[in-house]
């Protein structure tokens, strides 16, 4: 492997495995996608790891021709903090889907991005667990007939984007499978951000839960439905970008921009925690069909990442103390005394 930077392209991360996803699976896509940007970043390739957990997206650490690890149902994000805890140099990614780290891997998930390790997060959204043959998902909507579910899901389903927000995640995005460009250009984004970066993919499971996100993709609705939110630049959408989104008090509404100037739009602000929370919640007001699905940057914040933090610690109490001695620790005069 060689140790020059950019002295790779994307079929050099091809590796002699046969991928093996579905036909016509989304997950191709962003295969393709990231192996694309990876040559564009300025990185090493011996020194990019992908680490997922369980799930049909969890199998793409053996589609890179890079280091990585297949771990355990929902916990990438502990094995990633573990590397980045002694490896901070390293571009980790995390490959994960919406059962793998919204229902079995949750509590690490949103501990992960409290703590803020620097890692990229790549959150597969399909709304159903696919490998294990299409039971419904913490994402899966209410009323969904699944395998599991057959007169209907009874759960309220997760909101990603709004969870990763609750949990403080210093970065949240969203993209989908079925626009390569927009994909491109998140993974990138995700990659600068120095911090914990959640990009959530939709993905199309064409087996178990065939156009989920169709209305958000296909070029008849595409534009009327989808929403591509840039910093500081006013939220506008539609068939011939004649819409536009105002925010009245906290309440986003649609108006038509042959009536209303571009100056009275929303403006788009990553650093705007409040107005983030705000936007990634829209589609989930039932009172206002006409709201369209955001994508692309939500939130974006500044803030020091937990090894970064560790590493200033240690050699802070290795400076005041010593060096610290594991053999006279443990011939030390500090006992348990066990009854």
């Amino acid at each position: 492997m060689s140790t020059d930077i950019n002295n790779f392209t994307a079929k050099d991360l091809i590796t002699d495995q046969e991928v093996r996803w579905c036909p016509g699976c989304g997950d191709y896509s962003i295969l393709k996608q990231v192996q694309t940007v990876l040559p564009e970043l300025g990185l090493k390739r011996e020194d990019i790891v992908f680490i997922s957990g369980i799930g049909c997206s969890s199998r793409f650490p053996y589609y890179m021709e890079t280091y990585g690890m297949h771990s355990i149902h929902g916990r990438a994000t502990a094995i990633a903090s573990g590397l980045k805890s002694v490896r901070n140099d390293l571009s980790v990614w995390i490959i994960t889907g919406d059962g793998d780290s919204l229902s079995i891997g949750g509590n690490h998930f949103i501990h992960l991005l409290r703590r803020n390790f620097n890692v990229n997060i790549l959150l597969f959204n399909n709304e159903i667990y696919g490998l294990t043959k299409g039971q419904y998902s913490p994402t899966t909507q209410t009323g969904q007939v699944t395998k599991s579910s057959p007169y209907g899901a009874l759960d309220h389903a997760f909101n990603p984007a709004a969870l990763c927000l609750g949990a403080d995640a210093s970065f949240v995005a969203r993209s989908m499978d079925r626009d390569p460009l927009h994909l491109r250009q998140m993974l990138k984004r995700t990659h600068e951000h120095q911090g914990a970066a959640v990009l959530e993919i939709y993905q199309n499971c064409n087996v178990f839960n065939d156009g989920a996100f169709e209305v958000f993709t296909e070029k008849t609705t595409k534009k009327g439905n989808t929403l591509f939110v840039t910093h500081g630049e006013p939220l506008i959408f539609g068939e011939s970008n004649n819409k536009g989104i105002v925010l009245e008090g906290t309440t986003p509404r649609v108006v038509d921009l042959e009536n209303t100037s571009t100056n009275d739009l929303w403006i788009h602000d990553e650093q705007d925690r409040n107005k983030a929370n705000i936007l990634v919640r829209m589609f989930d007001n039932p009172s206002d069909d006409s709201l369209p699905r955001p994508f692309g940057v939500f939130y974006s914040e500044n803030r020091p990442c937990y090894e970064d933090l560790m590493i200033e610690q240690v050699e802070e109490v290795t400076n005041k103390f010593g060096k610290g001695n594991l053999d006279a620790l443990l011939r030390g005069k500090s006992v348990y005394e066990i009854k």
